[in-house]
């Protein structure tokens, strides 16, 4: 029996990397799971690997219209929702001194607004006993070169957990925030290279990057009972890069 046997679950940012580890880790314990991704060719590639407990939707959650309708596909496949892991994000390099409006609003569309909506139009559908998860960053607590935007946005993540834990009182759902630090997603790869990935392990205490399964295997846990008198924490799960 899986800790998560019977639950539903949306996770945005579900196609590839953190998320898709996540799918497939509350997959293997009972959840059916929604991922939630803009690529329709990694969305597909996710389904076929995850099977029958896995369903796509198209869309964005920096589009409001997107969002109703990957709600309104949960509440007529399924009736209701346990677990939602806001999990998509989006992030550049762009220096003090070169920062631009259109590079703050792409940023925090998605980082921050995106996730706001994406929890507040899941709320309807949650049941008592339900937990929201939202990706955080390391760099919401240390920063980062040239990250102005991005760390600023998942400061921002950080505090909305807190906010909401006071909003949701008294309703039974949970709310905490998982803060990876550098993880080798198929993206951190392409961007990296070998040489970049050999600096960020070098960075934390572990002499390593994250494999994204662990990133998921937190996430599960903050999905189901073993977790069930947290809400308001940060988990990270950094390798200590943002703890010494």
């Amino acid at each position: 029996m899986g800790k998560l046997d019977g639950k539903v679950a949306v996770i945005t940012g579900g196609a590839t990397g953190i998320g898709r580890a996540a799918a497939k880790r509350f997959i293997e314990e009972g959840a059916f799971v929604f991922i939630f991704g803009r690529r329709q060719q990694a969305l597909d590639a996710a389904v076929a690997a995850l099977g029958p407990n896995a369903r796509a939707v198209k869309g964005s959650v920096s589009n409001e219209a997107d969002l109703d309708r990957l709600y309104a596909t949960v509440k007529a496949e399924r009736g209701t929702l346990d677990i939602v892991f806001a999990n998509a994000g989006a992030g550049s390099q762009l220096a003090l001194g070169k920062i631009t409006a259109a590079h703050i609003d792409e940023t925090f569309d998605t980082n921050v607004k995106g996730t706001i909506f994406t929890v507040q139009k899941a709320l309807p559908l949650m049941r008592r006993g339900g937990s929201i998860i939202l990706t955080g960053s390391s760099a919401g607590t240390t920063g980062a070169p040239a990250m102005s935007a991005y760390s600023a946005s998942k400061a921002a993540v950080r505090n909305l957990a807190r906010t909401w834990a006071v909003d949701l009182k008294g309703s039974g759902i949970r709310v905490n925030v998982l803060s990876p630090g550098a993880t080798a997603t198929e993206l951190a790869k392409e961007a990296l290279g070998e040489e970049g990935q050999k600096v960020f392990a070098a960075m934390t205490p572990l002499q390593r990057m994250a494999d994204p399964s662990e990133i998921g295997a937190v996430a599960a846990f903050l999905a189901s009972s073993d977790s069930s008198f947290m809400t308001a924490s940060e988990v990270a799960v950094d390798g200590g890069l943002a703890q010494l």
